[in-house]
């Protein structure tokens, strides 16, 4: 990603028995609607191939273009192969396997006119796709389909596979380089959020530990008078509530979140799981759930409990929204319908949840072992009604891999009279989704966030990360 575009390299592929010159308006339309909506792209010039247009056929040509994708390796996301006639395959595998990019890859073909299907103007690219996709399966390189096998390079259709063709090279590319932050210890009593650092890391990621007491001492450091603490204060306050009496513990709370980001900002830290309980409240006096809310809404996921897996969920949910995400307990049973249920946790949802201004109170559980002196920072509210996805991964170190399941629902505006952040939802089925994640030991946290986006999650999963899911429909 250059310059905050996503960047794709383009493979225009012709083959010589057809009109090349149909090749020309596929250019100029695709590079049109990649330019008009802030993608970047990479491709051969007009002169570098016989056939012109920078569109592509022979092996020789496929070398320019390899060498031409290596010389932007640092750059290009993903790649779109489209072909405006039936293509020549030989092109297209040499460019994609002697550039060697491992970037997820969209295969796009033309329709032909029915009243054109002279030898000047027939394209058989419809047939021409079966080839290329022939190659890349006998190739072993994963690819994405379009939502038809063939439409006109002018349809509405090529901008809608062209965003979520972006979100799945966004997912796929960022989870491989991932790094986790893992502040503070697994909290003893958690033993269902434990995960495989060496299994993630065969996948990419990194997980990144520091300890709690690091994170405390940056933040006691902080003055009282510092003008990024005062700063930090007023965001909060347009943020969210802050009862009468509180500024004392806002104050804590503002140092917290300052020495967290601190180090987040020092370790290239993706996605963060912090230890929330209980230690923070106990060795330093506020929860952690403000500043996680904060960072969530920055889309800089930051899950409870040391959740590691829990984060990258939520990470995967973020990159494939582009929205804030949030996690969850699938917590209480809703008894007038099961097919519903209350996700909810103490107060870490990010306030695009909420939809209004959250109001800022103590940990409901915490408050009545420990006191709200110590519990400040939770943020309250009900969680808006709208479509929602969920997601979990899990590593499974008995069968040495990463396994996860997703599905869709809808958040409901149904009243729910339990403190924290509260969201009703409604799951299809949800009683066999209990059963699937009883039976497989999936943890009781879920990552969940806005819209609809099981589709991009699936491709991403199955086609290039290559971890076993289930989806619940």
């Amino acid at each position: 990603m250059k310059n905050g575009k996503t960047t794709f390299g383009i493979i225009l592929a012709t083959r010589s028995y057809f009109n090349s010159a149909l090749a020309k308006d596929v250019r100029k339309t695709l590079t049109h609607v990649l330019t008009a909506n802030n993608y970047d792209y990479v491709i051969l010039d007009d002169e570098d191939t016989p056939t012109g247009s920078g569109s592509m056929e022979t092996r020789e040509d496929g070398v320019k273009c390899a060498n031409l994708f290596k010389e932007n390796r640092e750059h290009i996301d993903g790649i779109i192969v489209t072909l405006p006639n039936f293509g020549f395959e030989i092109g297209v595998i040499t460019a994609i396997r002697q550039a060697n990019l491992n970037v997820p890859i969209l295969v796009q073909a033309c329709d032909d006119d029915n009243s054109k299907v002279d030898l000047d103007n027939r394209r058989d690219a419809f047939c021409g796709k079966l080839s290329v996709c022939n190659n890349l399966y006998q190739y072993g390189i994963p690819f994405t389909d379009t939502t038809l096998h063939t439409y006109s390079i002018h349809s509405p259709l090529l901008l809608q596979d062209i965003h979520r063709f972006g979100a799945v090279c966004r997912v796929v590319n960022r989870i491989r380089n991932a790094r986790i932050g893992a502040i503070g210890a697994r909290p003893a009593g958690f033993q269902t959020v434990r995960a495989s650092e060496k299994i993630l890391q065969r996948a990419g990621i990194t997980v990144v530990p520091v300890d709690l007491s690091e994170i405390i001492g940056k933040a006691d450091a902080i003055g009282d008078t510092d003008s990024t603490l005062l700063d930090r204060i007023n965001e909060i306050h347009n943020y969210a509530t802050v009862p009468v009496g509180y500024e004392k513990k806002l104050m804590k709370q503002a140092k917290f979140g300052l020495a967290v980001e601190e180090w987040i900002a020092a370790n290239s830290i993706d996605a963060v799981a912090i230890q929330c309980w209980d230690s923070l409240q106990a060795n330093y006096g506020c929860a952690a759930c403000l500043t996680m809310s904060m960072l969530g809404d920055r889309l800089i996921p930051s899950a409870c409990e040391v959740d590691i897996a829990g984060a990258i969920s939520m990470y995967i949910l973020t990159l494939a929204s582009g929205q804030a995400s949030a996690l969850a307990d699938w917590n209480n049973n809703f008894a007038e319908d099961r097919n519903k249920c209350v996700c909810t946790h103490c107060g870490n949802f990010p306030r695009s949840f909420i939809n209004n201004k959250p109001e800022l109170g103590n940990l409901g559980v915490l408050s009545r072992t420990m006191g709200t002196e110590h519990t400040f920072g939770a943020v309250k509210g009900k969680v808006a009604a709208g479509p929602f996805t969920y997601f979990r991964i899990s590593t499974d170190d008995p069968k040495g891999i990463i396994k996860s399941y997703m599905g869709e629902g809808r958040l409901t505006d149904d009243p729910y009279n339990m403190d924290g952040c509260i969201a009703v939802t409604e799951v299809p089925d949800l009683q066999n989704l209990m059963k699937y994640i009883c039976k497989n030991g999936f943890e009781h946290h879920v990552a969940v966030c806005r819209g609809n986006v099981g589709g991009i999650i699936s491709e991403a999963v199955e086609s290039y990360l290559g971890w076993e899911l289930h989806k619940h429909e």
